[in-house]
């Protein structure tokens, strides 16, 4: 929680709860062959997804694709951020030691080419589930042909921890910076901060340069759009190659509120804002999210241009 001596950001007046969504926000109703399968596949082994766990709205699309986002170390976190659905908890049960091998059962039984492995916050850990993370990653380098993204917690910006992950060699090393400087202190965990997010993403760069970096921004909290360059700006010093854009969307009245629907023209113009800062790929879109059909945006986004030296 934020020390109750720090002076918080005041935040604009939100829409209410009950806003009517733009044509644009509107989603499917999830369904179909597919999509069974995964949601099948992943409760049989009792794993748990940031696609069911955070009420994302692409499920139908994603799980639809086979590509599910998977979550380690359980489903309750030890951070409150006022943005995120996932339940919290001070003293999380104790870690699974068969859960990075049944997820690596579950990957192998989707046939899956791209995997997105990130967890709940768990600061009651010595190493905040670091090691845990890296055993994953480890299990499912062993696929052939399988690439990895993880998007972790910060560590509380503990450095061997992050050597720990990097070590295991994930493709995609993601931390999320989430919001402007200006409202991280209201938007997300006070054990969070914008700047140890940035530390963390340029300690990775910096020691495991060939691991690929990427963070994501949400938009609609009230931030400008000069809030949102200097957030890029800082992340592409940190290093960061791949960013993702997306609105925020309210999970339920306790959680902070959308101050604005920013519009698909305004999310192209972020996207073209971070191509000329040399961002190596960007997503930017009303129902983008960090982990959003994470394998077609790498393959399609990354990959090609791997090679090709990014801007400076």
């Amino acid at each position: 929680m934020a020390n109750p001596t720090t002076r918080l950001p005041v935040m604009p007046a939100g829409l209410p709860i009950n806003a009517r969504k733009p044509g644009w926000l509107r989603v499917g109703v999830p369904g179909g062959e597919r999509y069974g399968r995964v949601r099948d596949t992943l409760s049989g082994l009792n794993l748990h997804t940031v696609c069911a766990e955070a009420h994302c709205p692409n499920v139908a699309e994603c799980w639809g694709g086979g590509t599910a986002t998977v979550m380690l170390m359980g489903d309750t976190c030890t951070r409150g951020c006022r943005f995120c659905q996932v339940k919290t908890a001070a003293r999380p049960p104790a870690l699974d030691p068969d859960e990075p091998r049944h997820m690596a059962e579950a990957v192998r039984k989707l046939n899956l080419d791209y995997v997105v492995v990130t967890s709940v916050d768990r600061d009651d850990l010595p190493d905040g589930g670091a090691a845990h993370f890296a055993e994953a990653i480890l299990r499912l380098k062993e696929i052939p042909g399988l690439l990895v993204e993880v998007l972790t917690p910060d560590f509380q910006g503990d450095v061997e921890a992050v050597r720990t992950v990097g070590r295991a060699a994930p493709d995609v090393f993601a931390n999320n910076v989430e919001t402007v400087r200006r409202l991280t202190p209201h938007v997300r965990d006070g054990r969070a901060g914008y700047d140890q997010t940035l530390s963390v993403l340029a300690r990775m760069k910096q020691e495991f340069p060939g691991v690929v970096t990427k963070s994501s921004i949400m938009v609609g909290l009230g931030e400008t759009s000069a809030e949102v360059e200097e957030t890029m700006r800082d992340l592409r010093a940190a290093g960061v190659e791949v960013l993702t854009l997306g609105q925020y969307l309210r999970p339920s009245a306790w959680h902070l509120p959308v101050v604005e629907f920013v519009t698909p023209e305004a999310f192209a113009a972020h996207e073209v804002t971070g191509r000329n800062m040399g961002f190596r790929y960007v997503a930017s879109g009303p129902l983008v999210r960090s982990s959003y059909r994470a394998g077609e945006l790498f393959m399609k986004g990354v990959i090609e241009t791997r090679a090709a030296p990014a801007r400076p």
